[in-house]
């Protein structure tokens, strides 16, 4: 792999390219995405790459990477990163976060290390290396770099999707990100949770605390949370005792999680409120009826007079197959057992962007090569090792040829 001097010692290029974009401060609530557009446009022109970028938002780029196939009447290939990154607690870090500080062991500390500047830069890297080796993809490759994913996607991919620009990329198959794994695996996500948040609204009388209100907006609430609290409690209990069918436990991604997130009535102890309102988060597993059991959760707010505000719901649980009909799962399998890698198929716990791309129909494997790495997206010292990231961009090399000569 290609070398350059980077204050006075070797660096891998892969590596000083990967720092250089961790210290542009993408950080939510007011990414640089300006400053992220500058610097992935640099790199379009120092790889020989095709470089547009589409806004369905003013001031939210999505930037796009091509290198056309020899045959570009084939459907595309697409590989996804969100530019965006998670807020800090910069007490809470050993390092400056938005410095990309390497230690002598290696690991790089930045926010995004993990979640997910790694995989952009592990893309643009690996096609760094076939374009040395010469080599020319059947079917036509696109990057895309979206924004706003840490808040929802609500206007990035969500929107790009429904583009013409979008359709325009005729993109048949799509690899976003993924986790990293402390055991010696790659996680890859062919599914994901449908997130719902509702806002449940309870109303009553008014009055002195000493009193018996009735009805009691707090008293009506509760017994409709107490609802939710059961069902958390089965799913719960499933997830730690159940089994599939085939004797596999389950695990996070398997089950419905509910958590009641916001609380709020009452301005004076001595008063008894007429509001009582929750924010529920739920993240519902890819094998319920998504209309049954919205159904479901406004019998039980019905019987007690409670009101929902259905903030934010998905209505697609679509995944992606994992078996040998699949030509997009052959692959990836033939290429980790070339590489003798395991992978560890499962459904992902909370929400990509890729929920949106295969919402349309596409299919999409979420997949971040780190393993033998702690678990530290949006946490304090975020950080991956240097070796991990080149092993990952040595597995994207393997894995991009791959797809990229799929014919049909």
């Amino acid at each position: 792999m290609a070398t350059i001097k980077t204050n006075g010692s070797d660096e891998h290029i892969a590596v000083s390219r990967f720092r250089e974009f961790l210290r542009i401060k993408t950080v939510q609530p007011k990414p640089d995405y300006e400053g992220c557009t500058a610097f992935l446009s640099s790199m379009a022109k120092e790889l020989g790459l095709d470089f547009h970028t589409v806004e369905c938002v003013k001031g939210k780029p999505t930037c796009i990477f091509t290198w056309v196939g020899t045959d570009p009447s084939l459907p595309s290939l697409m590989l996804n990163c969100h530019s965006d990154v998670v807020p800090v607690s910069e007490d809470k870090w050993t390092h400056d976060p938005f410095a990309a500080d390497k230690l002598e062991n290696g690991d790089i500390i930045a926010r995004g290390a993990q979640d997910m500047k790694c995989v952009g830069i592990q893309y643009l890297e690996a096609i760094r290396i076939l374009k040395h080796q010469n080599k020319r993809p059947l079917r036509t490759v696109h990057v895309t770099f979206v924004p706003d994913e840490e808040i929802g996607g609500i206007e990035g991919m969500k929107l790009f999707v429904k583009t013409d620009e979008f359709k325009k990329l005729n993109v048949g198959f799509a690899l976003d990100e993924g986790l990293a794994n402390p055991g010696n695996a790659y996680k890859l996500f062919y599914g994901e949770r449908a997130p719902w948040w509702l806002t449940l609204k309870a109303k009553g009388g008014a009055g002195h605390g000493s009193q018996f209100i009735e009805p009691s907006a707090t008293l009506r609430l509760l017994k409709v949370l107490n609802k939710f609290i059961a069902f958390r409690e089965a799913e719960n209990i499933r997830l730690r005792y159940g089994r599939k069918e085939n004797g596999e436990g389950y695990k996070l991604g398997d089950v419905t999680t509910t958590n009641i997130t916001i609380l709020k009535a009452g301005v004076q102890h001595n008063v008894v409120p007429e509001a009582a309102q929750a924010g529920i988060d739920i993240r519902i597993a890819t094998t319920v009826d998504l209309h049954a059991f919205k159904r479901q959760i406004e019998e039980w707010c019905s019987e007690d007079g409670i009101e929902i505000e259905w903030v934010n719901t998905f209505w697609s649980n679509a995944c992606t197959l994992t078996d040998d009909t699949n030509v997009w799962w052959r692959i990836v399998k033939g290429v980790a057992d070339k590489r003798n890698i395991k992978l560890e198929p499962e459904i992902f716990p909370a929400a990509t962007d890729s929920r949106y791309i295969r919402e349309v129909g596409i299919p999409a494997f979420g997949i971040s090569p780190m393993r033998n790495t702690p678990v530290l997206l949006h946490d304090h010292d975020e950080y991956l090792n240097e070796k991990v990231f080149l092993e990952g961009v040595e597995f994207y090399v393997d894995l991009i040829e791959a797809y990229w000569n799929v014919r049909g």
